[in-house]
């Protein structure tokens, strides 16, 4: 008897809950959200932000909340541009590479510099010290408010070229996306070439890059084991993104809409960062064409070991360079800051008198 009662109060606990949300999400003014999002062929974007965008809100919001959605690379938008067009009003919302912004303000590398990190735990913690330092920057210089990150699987080294470690990068032409990765890979004697992910497969077979950096699944999904024959699983980072959203498009969207979005934004975090970690445990797997890979295509790539040596030189170039160069470009206060907050995740500190 107890138990049937029980049950009952159960169910109808649930049910009332239920209504409650219904009632709540009726009750939301009908809002369009015009949507600029990552590069359609990654993972994360197929599983996690264009269900996001188009589906979930809707079901969330019993069809009040819809998106305009759109992907960066179908739109033929640059990247580094895409913050822009959401300060202007282009777009309501954007995704994009948090990085790649480091040229209008250095602390937006600042959770994801080359080598400091090499497991998705201690990069997500380093990131969630680091948020408010972004948001702040972000509001600032583009009236846009820093909603959700997520990451890549580990940022790697792809070659279409037999290398055997560290020492054969040497010479080397090598696609960076960042000033972090320029800092890092010029320290081992490469030459570094900016450009976008898209332009990467063709730029690989024809040479013009002897080697490329980017996460271990992003390049499957995107065709590079077709024209890379060498991987190199050195982390250099985790190409961390945002999403922001203008300011001006946040207000007008009033208290109601804030409270549910802020709620929704709150679950794409989290599945950008489960997402993240899928990618990170499969992304080796399928480019060398082993069990488990779920998530993408088996390729018959070539794994380079990754010698304790080597492991040795990341920490040296790390410490030496990239944490000084850094600091630098950010200045005293903000390596601080930084020594202060992720620092003390990461277990560096930029040494302050080199500034």
């Amino acid at each position: 008897m107890n138990m049937r009662w029980t049950t009952t109060a159960a169910v109808a606990t649930a049910a009332l809950l239920a209504a409650t949300v219904a009632v709540q999400a009726a009750e939301l003014p009908k809002t369009t959200i015009k949507v600029v999002g990552n590069y359609s062929n990654l993972l994360q974007t197929k599983e996690v932000e264009k269900p996001f965008w188009t589906e979930m809100l809707a079901k969330d919001s019993n069809g009040q909340i819809t998106a305009d959605y759109n992907n960066q690379d179908i739109l033929g938008i640059k990247d580094f541009s895409l913050l822009r067009l959401t300060q202007a009003g282009v777009a309501d919302a954007g995704v994009g590479d948090i990085s790649k912004m480091a040229g209008d303000d250095p602390v937006f590398e600042g959770c994801d510099l080359a080598g400091i990190t090499t497991d998705i735990e201690t990069a997500r913690k380093a990131c969630d010290v680091w948020k408010p330092v972004m948001a702040e920057a972000m509001k600032k210089k583009f009236n846009a408010r820093l909603v959700a990150l997520g990451n890549n699987p580990p940022i790697v080294f792809w070659c279409n070229k037999p290398i055997a470690g560290l020492a054969d990068l040497k010479g080397k032409k090598v696609r960076v996306f960042n000033t972090t990765q320029s800092d890092f890979v010029s320290a081992i004697g490469a030459t570094t070439i900016t450009m976008a992910f898209g332009e990467v497969v063709p730029a690989l077979q024809r040479n013009v890059v002897d080697c490329a950096l980017t996460g271990t699944l992003s390049g499957n999904t995107a065709g590079w084991p077709e024209v890379a024959t060498h991987l190199y699983p050195l982390p250099v980072g985790w190409s961390i993104y945002y999403t922001a959203v203008n300011e001006d498009s946040w207000e007008k969207w009033g208290p109601a809409v804030q409270g549910f979005m802020d709620k929704e934004f709150a679950k794409l975090e989290q599945m950008n960062w489960d997402i993240g970690g899928q990618a990170t445990d499969q992304g080796v797997n399928c480019n060398i064409g082993k069990d488990p890979c779920t998530l993408g295509k088996k390729g018959k790539m070539t794994l380079v070991p990754l010698s304790d040596a080597d492991k040795a030189t990341r920490e040296d170039v790390v410490q030496n360079v990239v944490l000084v160069k850094w600091g630098k470009r950010c200045g005293k206060d903000c390596a601080a800051r930084w020594n202060d907050t992720v620092g003390k995740v990461v277990g560096l500190t930029i040494p302050l008198d080199k500034l």
